[in-house]
């Protein structure tokens, strides 16, 4: 019996306080808490030292944090604004107010870690609540007003069914209704909720963790400071910021546009790769208001390129919070990268008469803020990481993309234009004249009203700039330039940014290089305009805060840069071909392709002059991109691309087979599933199974359900993990593959899927939970050492 209810009982007036607790009387509540814990206050948890005997976070605690809580606890999705990603998250606590809501009239306060607050006391003020105990400094104090020890409890007291399925108390959907009790409140949350202990809807963590967080806890919830050693890079680090710190107005604009390009990267140096796990470095460029030299002062801004209030200083800053997949971003700086930028910034003979202003409808114009800053320079620029440049609004901290995402097709291909060809008809002249044009909604910042009306306006400015590129490319044709293979960009022979796959998860997305999966419904060609409105719009000109104007804005403004990337593609199909394929693409769409479905009527010659010699284009353009690029820039796509291979291991022929369902019997399957394969010989794959919904067309921004295509429906298989979010895990033996792949293709009914995963899934349930989640872990990062990071649970599914 707890210590609330023990004195209620002895106590009958305590008996009617308890019933106004009950109606919601929270300042009784916290009254009698403090009456018996002592009143309120932040507590400083941060040491010089402790004992070897003593439980200390970064040495013992942290690593249970991460694989057992930051699978649901580290982005804006976290429920209740819990972050446990750090120590300082920890501390801060939780917050009842919501991050992603669709529905706020005014932009929402900032609520980023270490950077909209430095101390717990200021996260206080701004509506945090803390889920250590913040009372009284005793171990009794400490474990009863401490939620995280409560969760624990709950989860101890009350464990999960053994029913294979949760009961429907349990609610997984992203939008439920969040139940962030305050430790005041915790009894009223344990009655109501006895099965919702931590971890939430997953097996309770392991004893012996168990015991060690909860002594932690007991005695104060301790890290010694500083908690991370100093960088064992600080002389490279210091390089690099005396080059994005030079004197000259040509420097700093060049640091400007880079920051706004890398602001959500994963910095790391050579010698990362030499290190695993917890040793490697990552550093994030911020703006500070403090020269190299002192302590970073990050200047707190809503976006990269607004007003910094006074002097810049382009830093280094150390990453000490843990690496999640969906937000892991690594960027390699070396020596080649300082090079490769001097050559593309600082060595071409141009000057920068003055520095750009930070106003919001010139700063939001990435073609008048760097109209100075040679185009093909900041084109190369973003194409040596082209993935990175198109991953930048599908991950990031943005964790939900549904914004945007709910505006590209499941599963497409990207190429891009050659940077020497671009500059036919892509002139920095061009550009300078179709600035305004180009304007994008981040100059009405995060509180945008009247956000139809202002598509309207938008939409014309897009009308105008598509004319204007048409003519461009109309001169290029007179002079008997047709548009073939040679327009694009093949990777320079070894670069293997230049083609792209892009899958859509529902809400979340993933980008990898090569041509994977079977032919897709679309493909994108990207010149530079496209790729930097695409990150402008969705990256650096994106508030998750922002309000429902910003966000409904944001999704129109998509649809012209999807519509735009894939009219570019189909200018190398024949006209006839391209004419399909939009209707095809846009079946049941409403008018806003008009321009696109005129432009193809009123043509009189052949754009493309390519000569193909098949009765699917489609499909031979892409083989000869494959022959043109060569295998050291796209990797063959042995599991998925057909005709398949015949000369393949035992293991992927069923693999192909599996990439060969289609249709109907995908219908049951999950979105996103990762296997863990493992082979005869004892080793061990990751594969990722991945659903390819199919739909009418996707330029509506409503009603997504009415225009999914369930027989044109595909399944592309990765040997890799593909995503952030895995909905379901399986386990396999290669023995058992066959059958596996033969199940999957007779699916028919949710009774068929149920049994499927019950004969090779681990469920939420599973007593096996963490030790397969673990080694999932452990498997990426030993094949994948840069890019692997935690994998996010929030959207395992429950059937």
């Amino acid at each position: 019996m707890n210590r609330f209810k023990h004195h209620f009982l002895s106590n009958p007036l305590s008996l009617v306080l308890s019933l106004l607790v009950l109606s919601g009387c929270a300042i009784v509540a916290e009254q009698q808490f403090s009456q018996w814990y002592g009143p309120e206050k932040v507590v400083e948890r941060t040491v010089m030292v402790v004992s070897d005997t003593e439980p200390e976070f970064y040495r013992d605690i942290k690593p249970i944090v991460d694989s057992r809580c930051v699978v649901c606890h580290g982005c804006y999705d976290a429920p209740c604004q819990l972050k446990m990603s750090s120590f300082e998250s920890i501390d801060r606590g939780a917050s009842k107010d919501k991050v992603y809501d669709g529905r706020r009239l005014l932009a929402a306060n900032l609520s980023r870690i270490s950077v909209d607050a430095g101390t717990t006391e200021e996260w206080r003020q701004e509506n945090f609540f803390p889920v250590l105990n913040e009372r009284q400094q005793t171990p009794e104090t400490n474990q009863r007003a401490s939620a995280i020890y409560r969760m624990l409890q709950l989860k101890q007291s009350h464990p999960l069914p053994a029913d294979d399925i949760l009961p429907d108390s349990f609610d997984f959907s992203l939008n439920r209704k969040q139940q962030c009790s305050k430790i005041e409140d915790f009894d009223s949350f344990e009655d109501s909720y006895p099965l919702w202990g931590m971890p939430y809807g997953l097996p309770a963590i392991e004893k012996d963790k168990q015991r060690l967080l909860e002594q932690w806890v007991t005695n104060g919830a301790k890290a010694v400071y500083p908690g991370v050693a100093p960088s064992a890079d600080q002389l490279i680090v210091d390089d690099w910021e005396r080059f994005f710190n030079g004197k000259s107005n040509k420097q700093q604009l060049m640091s400007r546009y880079i920051y706004e390009h890398l602001f959500l990267a994963n910095l790391y140096f050579s010698s990362n790769k030499n290190r695993i796990g917890e040793q490697r470095e990552f550093f994030k460029l911020v703006r500070s208001k403090t020269p190299p030299g002192e302590a970073v002062e990050i200047i707190p801004s809503r976006r990269p390129f607004d007003d910094p209030g006074g002097p810049v200083f382009y830093r280094l800053q150390r990453v000490k919070s843990t690496v999640l997949v969906k937000q892991h971003l690594p960027y390699l700086l070396d020596e080649q990268r300082m090079e490769r930028w001097t050559s593309l910034f600082l060595a071409p003979e141009y000057s920068v008469s003055s520095l750009p202003d930070y106003k919001p409808e010139t700063a939001s114009n990435p073609f008048e803020t760097f109209k100075q800053l040679p185009v093909d320079s900041r084109y190369r620029f973003m194409l040596d990481e082209a993935q990175f440049s198109i991953m930048g609004f599908i991950k990031g901290p943005v964790c939900r993309g549904q914004v945007a995402l709910n505006a590209i097709n499941d599963h497409f291909w990207v190429v891009f234009i050659d940077p020497d060809m671009s500059k036919r008809y892509i002139s920095a002249e061009f550009l300078s004249r179709e600035a305004g044009n180009l304007r994008l909604p981040a100059e009405r910042e995060s509180n945008a009203w009247r956000p139809v009306s202002a598509w309207m306006e938008y939409s014309t400015l897009e009308k105008n700039y598509l004319r204007a590129k048409k003519a461009q490319l109309d001169k290029m044709l007179m002079a008997g330039n047709k548009v073939d293979s040679s327009l694009l960009w093949d990777g320079n022979g070894s670069n293997r940014n230049a083609a792209l796959t892009v899958f859509r998860h529902n809400d979340s997305s993933s980008v990898i290089q090569g041509l994977v999966g079977d032919t897709p419904k679309t493909a994108w060609l990207i010149g530079y305009p496209l790729l930097e409105r695409i990150h402008y719009l969705l990256v650096s000109g994106f508030d998750v805060y922002g309000n429902v104007g910003h966000q409904l804005l944001t999704r129109l403004y998509m649809d012209f840069l999807r519509m735009e990337g894939e009219y570019s593609f189909l200018s190398l199909l024949p006209n006839d071909v391209a004419r399909r394929e939009l209707d095809f693409w846009y079946r049941d769409a409403e008018s806003k392709v008009d321009i696109y479905i005129q432009d193809l009527l009123s043509r009189r010659e052949e754009t493309s002059g390519i000569k193909f010699k098949t009765d699917n284009p489609k499909q031979e353009l892409f083989e000869l991109i494959r022959a043109d690029f060569g295998a050291d820039v796209i990797a063959d796509d042995v599991i998925n691309r057909r005709p398949w291979k015949v000369d393949v291991q035992p293991y992927q022929r069923q693999l192909q087979l599996l990439s060969g369902v289609q249709g109907l019997p995908l219908e049951h399957l999950s979105e996103q599933s990762i296997m863990r394969l493992t082979l005869a010989d004892g080793s061990v794959k990751l594969v990722s199974l991945i659903r390819n919904r199919a739909h009418s067309n996707v330029s509506e921004l409503f009603g997504e359900n009415k225009r999914l295509k369930p027989k044109e429906q595909t399944l592309t298989v990765v040997e890799d993990v593909v995503g952030a979010y895995p909905n379901t895990f399986y386990d396999i033996n290669e023995t058992d593959l066959s059958a596996f792949v033969e199940a999957v293709s007779q699916l028919a009914s949710e009774q068929d899927y149920h049994d499927l995963v019950s004969s090779y899934g681990v469920r939420r349930g599973n007593k096996n939970f963490w030790a397969f989640s673990d080694d999932i872990h452990r498997q990426y990062l030993k094949s994948h050492p840069i890019a692997a990071g935690f994998l996010d649970y929030n959207r395992i599914e429950n059937r």
